[in-house]
């Protein structure tokens, strides 16, 4: 758990003026999951956007993938994010207004560097999307997906930034132009059933 982190996010939105709380959680596990929806609905009220960012990178190639590696990437990277929105659905059917946004990554179009067990879950996750997004339209939630590629991170690697100079515009991505994007999207109510790319040109659609 970051805990040190998330305090500080929360010291940062409430000298904005606005609420805000920390709850640390394995969102692969479902008693994890009721918890921190009851904690957050608890101190904020309901949910009317959810942000599907959980996710672990293991790297693994084909020789060194095992099944362990396999259900971690799958329960950390999708089956969170079906956790989690099982958990908010309702309330938001009910309000007739929500968002979810899910995180996935370019690697789930091109294969990726981390192996074909990272790149299978980002992959469901877009597929989860598109089942979501067909359902919920009619119950005014719109559901997206985020595709980002290389982004510079406190987690970034040296092996990582040495391969910018594959990226078009010939750097890595910055968080607040992946956060950014995600703001226009939970602001707009007819984008819905989308993947949007945020790689500097590294996959093009």
């Amino acid at each position: 758990m970051r805990g040190e982190e998330a305090a500080a996010v929360v010291r940062e939105v409430e000298a904005l003026g606005r609420r805000a709380i920390a709850v640390g959680a394995d969102v692969s596990r479902e008693p994890d999951v009721d918890r921190l929806v009851a904690d957050v609905t608890a101190a904020l009220g309901p949910i009317d956007v959810l942000v599907s960012n959980a996710g672990i990178a293991n790297p693994a190639t084909i020789d060194t993938l095992d099944l362990a590696r396999w259900d971690e990437a799958m329960a950390v990277n999708l089956r969170s994010a079906f956790l989690v929105s099982t958990r908010v659905i309702a309330s938001m059917r009910a309000r007739r207004w929500g968002r979810i946004i899910y995180i996935t990554s370019t690697a789930a179009q091109t294969g990726g560097i981390v192996g074909p067990h990272y790149a299978a879950s980002k992959a469901g996750l877009i597929g989860l999307m598109h089942g979501y997004a067909s359902w919920l339209a009619r119950d005014g939630i719109t559901v997206n997906a985020v595709a980002p590629a290389l982004i510079e991170t406190d987690m970034t690697t040296a092996s990582v930034n040495a391969r910018a100079d594959r990226i078009p515009v010939g750097r890595l991505g910055r968080v607040e132009e992946v956060a950014g994007l995600i703001c226009e999207i939970a602001a707009n109510g007819y984008i819905t059933g989308q993947t949007f790319q945020v790689n500097g040109g590294l996959y093009m659609t």
